[in-house]
């Protein structure tokens, strides 16, 4: 397992993050638990979760599946750097109830606890804002957290789903008042989605931000979908679905999935791989619903892109160019 370091800061992660989205809805508990052990066993120390995950089932499920692992052997939680996520409604009872979400003072107080009984941890490593709050200012959540890591709750503060002039509000806040500030950026990224480039991308290095990319695959898009379904008779769904739906995309994807079976290349591992080549990358999260997905996951840190490769994934999916040229001179 390759490790770097989450941003500018000095704490090591694998290039790979675990991420937990499944672990309740599709995965049960002895999966995700059996999921969690290959993953530490392969090296991988960065789990990703949020506390609104387990939605199908209950919110707050996923943190909770997580916990059980912990308690099994309290060894892991040394082991692993930890990142969940505050901002979703947990209102009582299911019920969307005032105060219960975004980054009030009050509700990042009340949510971190609720988090840290349902993980079975006193820490967390990475507490991560899971959209912007256009409401809230920043110096009320910085006292918020600020207050956190005095109490040993939190240990850094990172973001996901910012556009990259909010990550510039929030650490220029958060130097005014001679606090650490974001270390993350979590956002979707990936061959498919790559206006990140434009902002965000620039204004995490700018600012010492680790890029988490999440969705890595576009909801399978990534992935060999149009072989599946030539071979597999697997029919796409959601998002995939509405895409392919699309004569151009369709063919895009078409021409991604030939240039890699003439590299004799899997795509799935591919998409991985071209992410860990990309600057500001951290690691992309991956999210397997069985641990043959994630041994999967785990060979694309194997996978050497060649330089024809690359020219030819970028011939398919270009950026937009950097800003502000992409949109002006």
């Amino acid at each position: 397992m390759e490790y770097t370091q989450l941003g500018r800061t000095g704490l090591k992660v694998s290039r790979l993050v675990l991420g937990t989205m499944n672990f309740g809805p599709q995965t049960d508990e002895a999966t995700s638990h059996a999921i969690m052990d290959a993953a530490l066993d392969a090296g991988l120390n960065f789990f990703d979760t949020a506390n609104v995950y387990g939605w199908g089932t209950e919110k707050g499920r996923t943190e909770e599946i997580i916990g059980s692992w912990f308690a099994k052997d309290p060894a892991h939680r040394e082991k692993v750097v930890l990142a969940t996520k505050v901002y979703g409604n947990m209102g009582p009872d299911g019920e969307a109830w005032p105060n219960h979400d975004k980054l009030s003072a009050a509700n990042i107080r009340r949510a971190v606890d609720a988090s840290l009984k349902r993980l079975g941890t006193d820490y967390i490593d990475v507490y991560q804002f899971h959209h912007v709050d256009r409401l809230t200012p920043f110096e009320e959540i910085w006292q918020a957290i600020d207050v956190l890591v005095q109490q040993g709750k939190i240990l850094y503060a990172g973001s996901s789903n910012f556009p990259g002039y909010k990550i510039a509000q929030a650490n220029e806040t958060a130097a005014r008042r001679g606090s650490v500030g974001l270390v993350s950026e979590q956002c979707l990224y990936n061959l498919y989605e790559r206006r990140a480039e434009m902002e965000v991308i620039p204004a995490a290095q700018e600012y010492g931000l680790g890029v988490i990319p999440w969705s890595p695959l576009h909801g399978g898009l990534l992935g060999g979908v149009i072989r599946k379904e030539v071979e597999g008779g697997r029919r796409a769904t959601g998002r995939a679905a509405e895409v392919l739906a699309d004569p151009a995309a369709r063919a895009r994807l078409q021409s991604y999935e030939d240039l890699l079976a003439k590299h004799g290349a899997d795509p799935g591992e591919t998409s991985l791989a071209w992410l860990l080549t990309r600057p500001g990358v951290t690691g992309p999260i991956i999210g397997p619903r069985t641990p043959d997905q994630l041994q999967g996951a785990l060979r694309a840190l194997d996978v050497e892109l060649s330089d024809e490769l690359l020219a030819g994934l970028d011939e398919i999916f270009p950026g937009p160019g950097p800003s502000p040229e992409a949109f002006a001179w």
